[in-house]
C-alpha cells in the first residue's frame, strides 16, 4: 500500500511521541521535502486573479487573490508601506499633510494612468524589492513630516479620480496608523495597523477597509508565482506569469543554463560556484518567452531557501506551445543539498 508522504510524517511523530515520558521535551523536526512537481492554480488566463506563494520544503502552494489587498506594512524594524505590486496600481504624493483638506481638486493635473507606455516607475515601487525606493516614503517619526498620497487600486478608472483614494500613515507605538478615504470623501477612515514579526508584511484592502490576509508566514514560502509590475526600457510595464522570490526572509537564487550542468546532474558540490542574487526578480520572467513559445527548456534555477535548504527548480510548462494551460504551471523542484 502507498502512503502519502504527509501520513509517513504523522505516524514517525505520532510514534516518537508516543515513546517519550511526560518530562521529556520532544523537539520534532520534519525534514524537508526531497522535492515534487506542483500545477500552481492562477486562475487561468494571462493577468491570471490569484498569485500562488510556493514553499518547496513543505510541498505547499497557496493561492491568493492578487486584488484582495491594496497596501503592505513593512513587519521588520523600519516603518516601509509597499503598494500591491501583484497589480497596476499607482500612487503620487502630495504635499499636504492634513487628508482632511485634500479632495478632487488636488488630482487636476495629475496622472495616475499606468502601463501600456503610460505612467512613470516613480509611481510603482521599486521593481528589484529595495524597500528603500518604495512610493510611499518611509513613515516618519515626526507626524508632521507624513503626507498624503493620491493612490489608484487597478479596479479604479484612471481618468475619473473619484474611484481614487486619498491616503496618510503614521507611526502609532510599534506599528502604523492609517487614515483613508476615496478622493471625493469628505469622512475620513482610520485603522490601526499592527506588525507581526512571524510576516514580511501586514497586508490591508482600502476597498474592503480591512486587514486580509496574503502570504503565509515569511518562513512559509519561497516564490510567488503572479501577473506583477515591472518595466521595460524605462517606463511600467506588467508581466504575466512573473516570479518573484521571498527576498525579505532571506531567500536567493541563481539561474542556470543546461549547456554547463543539466538539471539533472547538478549537485550539491555544484553549489559553490553559482552566483545567487537576493533581489525581488532573480527568476522574475527569465523562464519563459513573451510570445508563443513557451517556458526555456534550457533554463533551471537554484533557490536557498530561508532554513538554508537548496533546491533547483525548473518550470515544466506555463500554456505557450509547451502543452500546458496559461495561469495553471507547472514545476519541478528537487532537493540539492539540506540545511540539516
Amino acid at each position: 500500500m502507498k502512503l502519502s508522504r504527509h501520513f509517513l510524517v504523522l505516524a514517525v511523530v505520532t510514534g516518537f511521541l508516543s515513546a517519550c515520558s511526560k518530562d521529556e521535551d520532544a523537539t520534532v523536526v520534519i525534514p524537508p521535502s526531497d522535492g515534487s512537481e506542483l500545477t500552481l492554480n492562477g486562475g487561468g488566463g494571462t493577468g491570471s486573479p490569484n498569485t500562488v506563494y510556493v514553499d518547496f520544503s513543505a510541498d505547499s502552494a497557496t493561492a491568493a487573490a492578487r486584488t484582495s489587498w491594496s497596501l503592505g506594512f513593512y513587519s521588520g524594524s523600519d516603518y516601509r508601506v509597499v503598494l500591491n505590486g501583484f497589480t497596476s496600481m499607482s500612487a503620487v504624493a502630495l504635499t499636504k499633510t492634513d487628508i482632511s483638506t485634500v479632495g478632487l481638486s488636488d488630482a487636476e493635473g495629475v496622472s495616475l494612468a499606468i502601463g501600456q507606455g503610460a505612467g512613470t516607475l516613480s509611481m510603482i515601487d521599486d521593481v528589484f524589492g529595495d524597500l528603500t525606493k518604495t512610493v510611499i516614503a518611509e513613515v516618519s517619526a515626526t507626524e508632521s513630516s507624513n503626507v498624503v498620497y493620491l493612490v489608484k487600486p487597478e479596479t479604479a478608472s484612471a481618468s475619473d479620480p473619484s474611484t481614487w483614494y486619498k491616503v496618510r500613515i503614521t507611526r502609532s507605538g510599534s506599528g502604523y496608523s492609517l487614515q483613508y478615504a476615496k478622493l471625493g470623501e469628505t469622512t475620513i477612515k482610520t485603522a490601526a495597523i499592527t506588525k507581526d514579526a512571524t510576516y514580511n508584511f501586514t497586508f490591508f484592502s482600502l476597498e474592503n477597509g480591512a486587514t486580509v490576509k496574503v502570504e503565509p508566514k515569511k518562513a512559509e514560502w519561497d516564490i510567488a508565482w503572479s501577473y506583477a509590475a515591472y518595466y521595460t526600457a524605462t517606463i511600467p510595464y506588467f508581466f504575466s506569469d512573473f516570479v518573484v522570490i521571498n527576498q525579505y526572509a532571506g531567500v536567493t537564487a541563481a539561474k542556470m543554463d543546461t549547456a554547463t550542468i543539466s538539471y539533472s546532474n547538478f549537485a550539491a558540490t555544484d553549489i559553490a560556484a553559482q552566483t545567487f542574487v537576493s533581489a525581488r526578480d532573480a527568476i522574475g520572467s527569465s523562464w519563459r518567452a513573451t510570445t508563443g513559445n513557451g517556458i526555456y527548456k534550457n533554463l533551471y534555477y537554484i533557490v536557498k531557501d530561508a532554513a538554508g535548504n537548496y533546491y533547483k527548480l525548473k518550470f515544466v510548462s506555463m500554456g505557450l506551445n509547451d502543452g500546458g494551460t496559461r495561469g495553471y504551471p507547472v514545476i519541478e523542484y528537487k532537493l540539492v543539498q539540506s540545511a540539516s
